[in-house]
């Protein structure tokens, strides 16, 4: 992929380019402030980003401000975001679309190579992916779907963190099948009109969050 790159913090950012050119990405653009960072959304030949939430000059919500809006201009626009906190509204806002594409992860998450790049490749074909702690948090700030069992609840937090079906099986320990009843049941409980899996999927997800 040919990916926008802002992170303020120049150690991290030198890292983040050393990773992703190690696995076949082209870093088109490097910045560190906002102003630069919608300029180089602005490029037609970049085809997603990796974003830090917060960036000069006010160090709020600038990259999460700019992933919003470089998805209304090109939507399904693959975008990650990265932030040092678990903010739910972060995730939410992301979501809001109900397209799928982006990703939430928090950046120590980054020190793991292999799951940081994965998760990548998933935004990149158009899944979500949320950081487990966002789950968790989540899980513990909000009440659980009334109609949701125990169980459709656990496929659906690893379905937030962007698991496929096969994905969730083996971290539940069981059968593809069973998920993909239980992912049905999650699709009727909570009144997802038909549609492809991918939609739904993001659908519940947002669902769960409130949005």
């Amino acid at each position: 992929m040919r990916l926008v790159l802002a992170e303020d913090h120049a150690l991290l950012r030198d890292g983040l380019i050393r990773i992703l050119e190690a696995h076949a990405h082209e870093v088109v653009a490097a910045v560190d402030h906002a102003d630069d960072l919608a300029t180089a959304l602005a490029d037609p030949t970049a085809d997603g980003a990796v974003l830090d939430v917060r960036l000069p000059p006010t160090h709020t919500d600038e990259g999460l401000r700019a992933a919003v809006a470089v998805r209304t201009q090109r939507p399904g626009f693959p975008v990650m975001v990265l932030s040092q906190y678990v903010e739910r509204i972060y995730a939410r806002e992301l979501l809001a679309s109900g397209q799928g594409g982006v990703g939430y992860l928090l950046k120590d998450r980054v020190g793991d190579v292999g799951e940081f790049v994965d998760s990548l490749a998933r935004v990149a074909g158009g899944g979500t992916v949320l950081d487990p702690q966002v789950v968790s948090a989540v899980m513990a700030r909000q009440a659980p779907v009334e109609r949701l069992t125990a169980r459709e609840r656990e496929v659906l937090a690893l379905m937030a963190e962007g698991r496929s079906n096969a994905a969730i099986a083996a971290a539940m320990a069981v059968t593809e099948k069973a998920v993909g009843k239980h992912t049905n049941n999650i699709f009727t409980k909570l009144d997802l009109p038909v549609a492809p899996d991918d939609n739904r999927r993001v659908l519940a997800v947002l669902a769960w969050l409130g949005v």
